[in-house]
């Protein structure tokens, strides 16, 4: 049986709107970026770049975040609707999270709260997210669910019901789409030793169209390639039209490394052939196997948030090139958990040909331990 919670446990997460003359109930800046008393202090930070990287680790880590000069450019008061809908996310599976909004979003307060289970039971969660779920912004639901959940498998994060469900695709700019993940509650998270990816042993991949020309790069390289369609109709097809490819290439030691492409959206610059768009994609592909690692390049950044909340232990990581959003999600982790990673660069030698150098990333986890999840 579940323990009842007092009434304060089940406050819920809360998001207001401040006036501009109104202060943030005493909440103390401290000049700079770093801090070395960051517990008692905060975080304070200019600028919106990297704002989902400051409100996950924030929730976290239980740090509050001051972040100033949040837009400079935009007219109307408030904050934008797809931030204002992040939001709500964060306040419907944490407890106590809290979100300040000054009316000039020129400023704004972060509070993290704790996370909770979700609407299955006590061992499971469940979100369902509508909007969009594939363009040429962000990783689509199909590269997260080929990659970014095998993963968090390594992590000890799995189990009965671990899925990404596609219930509605939806293109950009209409969206229309509805995915349901469900995740089971883990306590505590495992070290990894991830240093040897492997070779190229398959390559598996989805498209409305464009199979022949994607086909046509890769098979230059390796033989067992499978590339699957998935046309949705009707209601399931979203509001905008639209198609994209998603290729995915599985190593001997079970690593993943994807690239994907979206046509271009509605309304917004030329159309793109879908066989210029397949065989770009093929490239972009053969790019990320050049890069290699146990990792690809859209997943380091979870990789390595996975090996600070791990347990207090070595955990390590052979990653390709760093990407720019990975270069800054270590600057956020050193100013949330004050953890250090080590970073080894190892070559590969003129007799391996082995693609790029690549960087061996090495840290002891914080050992974070989900304290809404009952011992039984």
């Amino acid at each position: 049986m579940r323990k009842k919670r007092s009434p304060a446990q089940r406050q819920r997460g809360q998001m207001r709107i401040l006036s501009p003359d109104e202060n943030t109930r005493g909440f103390p800046l401290t000049p700079g970026r770093n801090n070395n008393n960051m517990a008692s202090h905060g975080l304070d930070y200019d600028g919106c770049n990297f704002f989902r990287q400051r409100l996950v680790l924030s929730t976290l880590s239980g740090k509050r975040v001051r972040i100033k000069k949040h837009k400079v450019q935009r007219r109307q008061p408030g904050a934008p609707r797809f931030r204002g809908q992040l939001y709500q996310t964060v306040d419907k599976v944490t407890n106590g999270s809290r979100i300040e909004i000054n009316q000039t979003a020129l400023d704004r307060l972060l509070s993290g709260g704790s996370a909770h289970a979700g609407s299955i039971h006590e061992d499971l969660m469940k979100v369902t997210l509508k909007g969009v779920t594939n363009d040429h912004i962000d990783p689509t639901v199909d590269v997260l669910k080929s990659t970014a959940l095998p993963l968090m498998k390594q992590f000890g994060i799995d189990g009965e019901g671990f899925d990404l469900k596609v219930v509605k695709r939806g293109m950009a700019p209409g969206g229309g789409g509805e995915v349901v993940f469900i995740c089971p509650t883990r306590r505590t998270m495992r070290p990894v030793q991830l240093t040897d990816p492997g070779k190229i042993k398959r390559i598996r991949g989805m498209a409305n169209r464009i199979v022949d020309t994607a086909r046509g790069v890769l098979n230059k390289f390796i033989p067992d390639i499978y590339i699957y369609t998935d046309h949705m109709k009707g209601a399931n097809s979203g509001k905008s039209p639209g198609f994209g490819l998603t290729l995915v290439a599985e190593t001997m030691n079970g690593s993943f490394l994807s690239a994907e492409m979206s046509s271009t959206p509605q309304g917004q610059g030329d159309p793109m052939l879908p066989e210029d768009l397949g065989k770009n994609c093929a490239q972009m592909l053969l790019e990320e196997v050049y890069r290699g690692g146990c990792v690809d390049s859209s997943n380091q950044s979870l990789a390595l948030l996975l090996m600070t909340l791990g347990q207090q232990d070595v955990s390590k990581v052979l990653l390709g090139p760093l990407s720019p959003h990975t270069i800054e999600f270590l600057r956020h982790i050193r100013d949330f958990f004050q953890i250090m990673f080590k970073i080894q660069v190892q070559k590969p030698s003129e007799d391996e040909r082995k693609g790029g150098d690549k960087v061996l990333m090495t840290c002891v986890g914080v050992g974070y331990s989900n304290i809404n999840k009952t011992l039984k």
